[in-house]
């Protein structure tokens, strides 16, 4: 049996793995060495860094972090402190409508995002913000049923008599949410931070579709200055994927203790 689920792992893991060890194969390959070998055929030359050079400076990624990290600050701050204060009324206060409020954020996920799209544009354009950032700001600062849940899981562990005795010293409901509360989502906040960043980082159908000016293109968007009617420079595309997944890596690797703290906690009541 043992053998059996390490079996399954090696199987996971070689799945997860594959993909982006055709990516790197790919990145170090010329062109015609592209065009002539098989997926897992090993680069002739592992130093032909000339692919993440052309991916670095013709696809401007600079920029593209530069603007990737302006949209993530501003749109992730105002996701957190958004999600917080919902699932702060959600679990401290009595109202009617309650449980038909939080229905609504999980029906809002069920519908497929794609079929709001010509709604949503209507809206941003009529608001003067289509081709500006603040577009792209707006659209992921939205806040959503994973990050309230995640929220709801933590403020339902926290007794209700931290707010009562913060009550008692003449505290205001924005006084305790502020200096009692979030310090105390710390675990929560981080989880949130990374799974919406995540989304925010690879997200590509925003930033192309709202934020088309070539100033405000994000990580996302400037892959696909290599992609043209004529052919795609894949060899490029996968250097510049490459690029792209280097600080999502080391991010991950840096904070996953948060990540699965975050899960654990959150999942017990």
């Amino acid at each position: 049996m043992r053998g059996l689920s390490y079996a399954l792992l090696i199987m996971a893991a070689f799945a997860a793995l594959l993909p982006i060890v055709v990516v790197l194969f790919a990145s170090l390959k010329t062109p015609a060495e592209y065009a002539q070998s098989g997926a897992l055929v090993l680069p002739q030359n592992w130093l032909n860094l000339e692919n993440y050079r052309r991916a670095f400076t013709e696809g401007n990624m600079l920029l593209g972090f530069l603007n990737t990290g302006i949209t993530m600050a501003i749109s992730l701050f105002g996701a957190v402190v958004l999600g917080a204060m919902a699932a702060y009324v959600l679990s401290r206060f009595a109202f009617p409508g309650k449980r038909l409020v939080l229905m609504l954020f999980l029906f809002a996920t069920l519908v497929p995002g794609v079929t709001t799209q010509v709604a949503t544009f209507k809206i941003v354009n009529a608001l003067g913000l289509y081709n500006t950032r603040m577009a792209g700001i707006l659209l992921f600062m939205g806040t959503d049923i994973i990050s309230i849940y995640i929220f709801l899981q933590f403020l339902d562990s926290l007794p209700v008599s931290l707010d009562e005795s913060a009550m008692l010293e003449g505290a205001s409901y924005l006084t305790i949410f502020r200096r009692i509360i979030m310090p105390l989502l710390k675990p929560a906040i981080t989880t949130v931070l990374i799974i919406k960043g995540v989304g925010v980082y690879n997200n590509f159908y925003t930033p192309f579709l709202y934020m088309p000016k070539p100033s405000l293109h994000m990580v996302s968007t400037a892959l696909f200055k290599f992609q043209g009617p004529y052919g795609s420079q894949w060899e490029v595309i996968s250097a510049a994927v490459i690029i792209a997944t280097i600080p999502t890596l080391l991010i991950f690797i840096t904070l996953q203790k948060y990540i699965y703290n975050g899960f654990t906690q959150g999942a017990i009541k």
